[in-house]
């Protein structure tokens, strides 16, 4: 177009514009930014764009409110650093995880691709000191572990057991010479752990004595037994197995490499929640691992039930991000989901469901907010690490099943992402403690009495 061509039509566009209007939205948003913006975009993008400007509301249309699950601004109480790490980490689970999780987690295959994205967010031993860690605190850890579980619960168990369960283990238990070889490298995640515990006839009544014994034969300890459920286990590096001296009748933690004699890490399958978690039935036939691989600092249960102390406001946040997960997707649906010419959102009883589970959602994360507090304070026991797993786990259940009950039918499709949540959200249900055993902890400590069964 000529000089003078382009005069006459910018002429033109002036006469047209209302500089009034031009003014009112120039004080909203800038327009020089607004103008380079629309000039990148291609044709299909300035048609889809003109298509959205130009459709009419219908009677009665209104702006919607963002769909959001922290109704009570806790991210406010984040500074800048925190909430921009938020931040990074909703944007890689939005845009890098979710897309492909429901076909993972319908085949049961583990995504191994995230692994590269967790690196670069540098988030793995989070409150950890040193050794290349973050040491960030606690609320943070327990931020992340919600946000993860926000759009998967599968791969914040594979985080927790390895930056949680298995690093912690190390922090807390090992010598100076194993948390220099084992925690820069899983920082970085290089190396994976995963943690053995949990056995075929021993869930519960761990701290009463555990099948899996180990006996030092002058040279190495000698270990002999199972473990089940095992996360992480069929492709971890090292897994940390906790085992009953037979001399001395006290619980011992152990580094077993999985190439060590006498390991076997067999996947289990066909579980119906967490598909993409890697659980094993792990068998030790006279393992041998040297006196260098003993956790030199865990010598009887007491140091078990510290990392399980450390890591188990993790899991109750774990189940915060399932249950903001869920009624997020929920409430999405019932946006969009029209009914006699409505939006189903816009009914009595469809709005009831989704206060209870605002309600439920705005109770468990203020108290796990105040549960990292008391950690970062120090101030942690057991009996508040209890109180969250089995108040925000029980909260969870009633929250996912009201997300699948607003959806229908389609609350059983996995593209809808509910059905995934509801089903994952039975495991949290029952790991790290179940309802019963975390109840009988907090029942101890507000009466002074036990009632476990001795």
């Amino acid at each position: 177009m000529s000089l003078f061509g382009k005069v006459k039509s910018t002429i033109g566009l002036l006469k047209n514009i209302d500089l009034d209007q031009l003014a009112k939205i120039n004080e909203q948003i800038d327009l020089s930014e607004a103008m380079a913006a629309l000039g990148n975009l291609d044709e299909r993008q300035l048609k889809g764009l003109m298509k959205m400007l130009k459709t009419k509301r219908r009677k009665g249309q209104h702006d919607l409110p963002p769909i959001d699950g922290d109704f009570y601004n806790l991210d406010l109480k984040l500074n800048e650093e925190q909430r921009e790490l938020q931040l990074k980490v909703r944007n890689f689970m939005e845009d890098e995880v979710r897309p492909l999780i429901n076909d993972h987690w319908n085949r049961a295959k583990f995504p191994f691709e995230v692994i590269e994205g967790f690196k670069k967010l540098n988030i793995v031993g989070v409150p950890y000191e040193g050794y290349g860690c973050p040491n960030l605190p606690f609320l943070m850890e327990g931020i992340i572990a919600q946000e993860i579980a926000r759009v998967d619960v599968s791969i914040s168990t594979f985080f927790g057991v390895h930056s949680g369960l298995a690093m912690g283990s190390i922090y807390l238990c090992g010598s100076e010479e194993q948390k220099q070889e084992w925690l820069p490298k899983m920082q970085r995640l290089e190396k994976i752990g995963a943690f053995g515990l949990t056995e075929p006839n021993v869930g519960s009544g761990v701290a009463g004595g555990l099948e899996t014994t180990c006996k030092f034969d002058g040279e190495n300890w000698v270990i002999n037994g199972q473990k089940k459920w095992i996360g992480n286990a069929t492709f971890a590096d090292v897994v940390i197995i906790w085992a009953r001296d037979e001399d001395s009748n006290q619980v011992k933690g152990f580094l077993v490499r999985k190439e060590n004699p006498g390991f076997k890490a067999e996947k289990m399958k066909d579980k119906m929640a967490l598909r993409i978690v890697q659980n094993a039935l792990i068998t030790l036939t006279d393992c041998k691992v040297p006196e260098s691989d003993r956790l030199q600092n865990a010598n009887s249960f007491k140091d078990t039930a510290n990392v399980l102390r450390m890591t188990r406001a993790g899991v109750a946040w774990q189940a915060v991000g399932c249950s903001r997960g869920a009624y997020e997707s929920a409430l999405k649906y019932t946006k969009k989901r029209e009914q006699f010419g409505r939006p189903i959102a816009s009914y009595q009883l469809i709005q009831n469901h989704l206060v209870e589970m605002i309600s439920n959602l705005t109770s468990m994360q203020t108290l796990c907010f105040r549960l990292s507090e008391l950690q970062d304070q120090d101030l942690l026991t057991d009996e508040h690490a209890s109180l969250a797993k089995v108040y925000c786990s029980m909260r969870m259940r009633d929250v996912v099943s009201r997300a699948r009950e607003v959806m229908g039918g389609n609350g059983i499709l996995l593209e809808y992402d509910v059905a995934r949540f509801v089903a994952d959200a039975e495991a949290i249900y029952s790991y790290e403690g179940t309802k019963e055993i975390n109840t009988l902890i907090v029942g101890r400590a507000i009466t002074g009495y036990s009632a476990f069964v001795s």
